[in-house]
């Protein structure tokens, strides 16, 4: 392998893997990037280590703003405003004349809380997908790197495999 990485001077490189990856950007002139020292981290732990307070608390809320137990909810509540304030348990517990204004007010002022909510999570959900198209691109780096090697020390010929590759990509893309 080269140890160009390192020492940042080209050392002529003796695997026939490691050539072919050298020779993959057109050149072979002893540049190549290496496997990454550090292996893929589970995303979860990541994940977790990047949330903040505010960040569990909207993603708490709009959970439970999905769920069939908040509309439950709301149909509740909206049915006892509206019996009290048509005057089914008495005139006197009148406090929102119809078209009811109040709960109007309350149920947009609702809204837009909810639907700020709802954007904070699907930001946090567009760095999470960030995150896994990060790690799917490293993991696909390590197989292919493997897979010329393993191609390398049974004497596949590389750029055979390729053009397989290449067919198998345009006959799919012409579906």
């Amino acid at each position: 392998m080269s140890d160009t990485i390192t020492t940042g001077v080209p050392v002529p490189i003796e695997c026939p893997a490691c050539q072919i990856l050298d020779a993959a950007d057109g050149s072979a002139d002893g540049q190549m990037f290496g496997p990454p020292a550090v292996h893929a981290v589970p995303q979860n732990r990541v994940l977790s280590a990047l949330l903040r307070v505010q960040d569990r608390f909207a993603d708490r809320i709009t959970g439970f703003a999905g769920s069939m137990r908040f509309v439950y909810l709301h149909g509740v509540w909206f049915v006892i405003w509206i019996a009290v304030n048509v005057g089914l348990i008495g005139a006197a517990a009148k406090f929102d004349k119809f078209p009811f204004g109040l709960l109007t007010m309350i149920v947009s002022l609702e809204a837009i809380f909810l639907s700020t909510f709802v954007m904070v999570s699907q930001n946090r959900q567009a760095q999470r997908d960030g995150l896994r198209a990060q790690q799917d691109f490293e993991t696909n780096i390590r197989a292919e790197i493997w897979a010329i090697h393993i191609g390398a020390a049974l004497g596949i010929d590389a750029d055979h495999v390729e053009q397989v590759v290449a067919q198998a990509i345009e006959s799919l893309e012409n579906r």
